[in-house]
């Protein structure tokens, strides 16, 4: 734990005072596009997890919301703000900041992004783990890429990271449950 609050005092160091970023939200974003990629992403994310645990885990199926709504309602917060917001500035705001310029090829640059992203996760020991974020590491890079939006990019984690939990992917992702 010490080690990444380190790490990330020291990248926001380097993104504020090296690199002169300025996270403001943006007067032009295209919020109207932007919430329909999401929701359309989003039920496509919802249908194929809800199978998924439906057949894998039936009985934790959206089982932290019902019966532990507080919980739940922590979690959702307490990922979003603390978890989802400082990835996010440093996988997608700082690595295409100092690391873009690396690469001719931009679908290698994303390719990069998602697997460092994944590779970030593997302290879970888990291979589900691995496999999400590295799918969730494209979408995000995708969407950082179109929007240069650290604000877009976390909302858009945020949904997608709080939706595992509360169809009950919880406790097959490292979220107490």
């Amino acid at each position: 734990m010490i080690i990444g609050i380190s790490g990330f005092i020291y990248i926001t160091y380097v993104l504020f005072k090296i690199e002169k970023i300025k996270l403001l939200i943006k007067k032009d974003i295209n919020w109207r596009v932007f919430w329909q990629s999401t929701i359309i992403k989003l039920l496509i994310i919802a249908a194929i997890t809800t199978i998924f645990v439906w057949y894998t885990d039936k009985e934790n199926l959206f089982t932290v919301m019902v019966n532990k709504p507080k919980l739940w309602i922590f979690i959702l917060l307490f990922y979003s703000l603390f978890s989802v917001y400082p990835q996010e500035l440093l996988y997608r705001t700082f690595f295409f900041k100092r690391y873009k310029e690396l690469f001719k090829s931009e679908s290698l640059f994303i390719f990069i992004n998602a697997l460092l992203f994944s590779l970030a996760h593997l302290f879970f020991k888990n291979t589900l783990v691995l496999l999400l974020t590295f799918i969730g590491g494209i979408l995000f890079a995708f969407t950082f890429k179109k929007t240069k939006s650290t604000l877009l990019v976390s909302i858009e984690h945020s949904i997608y990271g709080c939706w595992l939990f509360t169809v009950g992917m919880g406790s097959m992702l490292g979220f107490p449950s």
